[in-house]
């Protein structure tokens, strides 16, 4: 007999105090996130956060999204091919409400933390039973799910969901989540630049000179409400033409990101003749910086190099900062491996809930996500060091707990 209990709760107004207690070491489970999702998230996006509870203790936090895909004009526009319309088919017909057990806008383990000698089996199936509940409500609105996923997991952690339960999902991999580990030797952006092989160091100086001429700076809340309107154009420009797509952010999201994290979300804008041409932004997560969004303006991308200074300019913080890894998630795998990034293979878990095309889930999956094929790139003189290792499933350590030791789980 599962000895848990869960709740859901609509609102981060509504969270148990020891809420943030077990959020501790990480700031995307924690209400003041959760609050940003309320004032801010995508339009076609309904947030509910997971209660755990042993008796009356709460021993479990978790986050689910449900996206309807149907409210989205455009997945995304880049690519324009056969493969593309028959995926942008099967989610219009097939999939176009689903439900995330994690969070869609991130890359990493931001799914749940447990308390650490809580029942981790006995939680999973307690997080089990709160989608099945999530699945009636929502059909009780007239938006049957289509989809249950849980995302994103490292190898030791997705093994700990061979329960009974999970063994109707498809077990899937996706592109990697590019992580920057520091050196202890790093003490400036000098440093890490001599640790380059020539090539390397070349594309360093090559990009820096491109940007001469750019004004950089940090963006407080009034600037960014001064300029919400062309930070959105640049975010939206980057978005729409991305490969795939299930949201679009709201045009105030950074600003109340802002007004609610203040200097614990950092937004940088980029100046060309006193006009923005690019942001990015960066959210401070204990020793961890994760890389946010960002945009620029396309007719000026390639000619100063904007997004590769953008990464070296987000590497810079982190030295300086002392942080012990950079969280530069998917997407733009080959650049960001330039700059010294490495690749953390990541997995999920889907289930449809039509029990013929689950059956089939193996060969449509790559419909739905299509293989990336990237080049790693070896930019340092000598082997990165410094690596964080993910537990192994047997060890005794818990890789969902929530205290500081975790850290290393998340995204």
């Amino acid at each position: 007999m599962n000895p848990y209990s869960f709740k859901l709760y609509a609102s981060a107004s509504e969270l148990p105090e020891p809420w943030d207690q077990l959020a501790a070491t990480n700031v995307f489970l924690s209400s003041n996130y959760f609050r940003v999702l309320q004032e801010s998230a995508p339009t076609n996006m309904t947030c509910h956060f997971i209660g755990l509870f042993d008796g009356e203790e709460l021993i479990g936090i978790a986050l689910s999204q449900f996206l309807d895909l149907n409210q989205l004009e455009s997945f995304g526009e880049r690519d324009q091919c056969m493969k593309t319309y028959v995926r942008n088919f099967v989610f219009r017909n097939f999939a176009s409400h689903v439900l995330f057990i994690g969070n869609n806008m991130l890359t990493g383990q931001n799914a749940f933390l447990l308390l650490r000698d809580c029942d981790i089996t006995q939680a999973l199936r307690t997080i089990h039973k709160a989608t099945e509940a999530l699945e009636d409500l929502f059909r009780s609105k007239g938006k049957p799910l289509h989809i249950i996923t849980y995302k994103d997991f490292e190898s030791g952690e997705i093994a700990l969901f061979d329960t009974p339960e999970f063994k109707p999902f498809y077990r899937f991999s996706t592109q990697p989540n590019m992580t920057f580990h520091m050196r202890k030797d790093w003490n400036s952006v000098a440093d890490y630049v001599a640790s380059l092989h020539k090539k390397y160091r070349d594309q360093y100086k090559r990009a820096n000179k491109k940007a001469q001429g750019i004004q950089k700076r940090p963006l407080a809340l009034e600037d960014i409400l001064s300029n919400e309107q062309r930070i959105y154009e640049l975010y939206f420009h980057v978005a729409k033409n991305a490969p795939f797509n299930t949201f679009f952010l709201e045009k105030n999201h950074f600003s109340a990101f802002k007004r609610l994290f203040g200097n614990q979300f950092l937004f940088y804008g980029y100046f060309l003749d006193g006009k923005m041409i690019g942001f990015n932004t960066m959210i401070k997560n204990g020793n961890s910086l994760d890389t946010y969004f960002l945009g620029y303006d396309e007719t000026l991308q390639r000619e100063k190099m904007l997004y590769l200074n953008m990464l070296y300019d987000m590497i810079a913080y982190g030295i300086e900062n002392h942080y012990e890894v950079i969280i530069f998630s998917r997407t733009a795998l080959e650049i960001k491996s330039s700059v010294g990034a490495l690749p953390v293979k990541t997995y999920g878990l889907i289930r449809h809930r039509n029990g013929l095309i689950n059956r089939f889930m193996s060969r449509i999956f790559p419909l739905m996500e299509p293989e990336v094929i990237w080049q790693e790139r070896s930019p340092f003189q000598t082997a990165h060091a410094n690596v964080a290792v993910m537990p192994s499933p047997d060890s005794n350590e818990n890789p969902f707990v929530a205290g500081f030791d975790a850290k290393g789980c998340n995204e």
